[in-house]
């Protein structure tokens, strides 16, 4: 039997890691949140989503990108009125992915991304992204949500108004990763439109300026969209496109740094 490529640090031994070229690939680090999604999807749906694109980077880089520790709990504060949301602080959160950022420095890994399921850790990575620069200049340390990198094909399939969180994109995206953890029968819309909000979550929804409010204001069932309209089709559609996306980032990056791109 061939064996299969080694693409998990942690499924290797210490020697395996110390034999991988660093200089032409990237470290993956998939991080996730543990928060309520809804009456119809499990509470590590972000990190499932994180871990999967990031398996599926990996096996299509084939030797140039492998996937490194994960951080299943992020940033939910604005979700913890849902029962068995669990959140860091976002000091804790930008404290642990600087370090393991720099921990994976140094064992010589030069580049350095993070996939992160869920939004609310996004502003807390842009912080990540200014320490490391002062505080590992000779790393590259990037980061990425996921169905940002496929918005196109969202837009092309169409949403409700008001979309996002446990929505048409999200449980398609499960539907083709884990359908058996998708309780299709409780599948149900949640907020569709801005005119079933109040004044201050309606508010909230605009891109800028940007205001926080807790989910249970913008949802009484944590959902925003449609998620009865999504398909596993959707779903594979946005996981392939976000790979491809990733992997054609990476390959450029690899290059600049061996002088193949300008």
């Amino acid at each position: 039997m061939t064996e299969q490529p080694q693409y998990r640090l942690g499924d290797m031994t210490s020697r395996d890691t110390e034999k991988i070229d660093k200089s032409r690939s990237v470290a993956l680090v998939p991080v996730g949140a543990f928060e309520q999604h809804g009456p119809a999807m499990p509470m590590a749906t972000d990190q499932i989503r994180a871990v999967a694109l990031c398996d599926s980077v990996a096996k299509r880089m084939e030797g140039t990108a492998f996937v490194g520790p994960e951080l299943p709990v992020g940033i939910s504060i604005h979700h913890t009125t849902f029962p068995g949301t669990m959140s860091l602080t976002p000091e804790t959160f930008i404290q642990v992915i600087t370090e393991y950022a720099t921990e994976l420095h140094r064992n010589g890994w030069q580049r350095v991304l993070v996939v992160t399921g869920h939004g609310g850790n996004n502003s807390a990575l842009g912080v990540v992204a200014q320490r490391l620069l002062q505080e590992a200049p000779s790393l590259e340390f990037a980061w990425t949500p996921i169905t940002g990198l496929a918005a196109d094909r969202i837009r092309a399939f169409g949403t409700a108004e008001v979309t996002g969180h446990c929505g048409e994109a999200e449980t398609a995206q499960m539907l083709h990763i884990a359908p058996h953890l998708v309780r299709d029968e409780l599948l149900q819309p949640g907020t569709t439109g801005l005119d079933e909000m109040d004044s201050l979550p309606r508010l909230s929804r605009r891109a800028r300026p940007s205001l926080s409010v807790t989910w249970d204001r913008l949802s009484a069932n944590g959902v925003l969209g449609d998620p009865t309209r999504a398909t596993k089709e959707l779903g594979a559609d946005i996981i392939e496109t976000a790979t491809e996306t990733i992997c054609d980032y990476v390959r450029t990056w690899i290059g600049i740094d061996r002088g193949i791109n300008g």
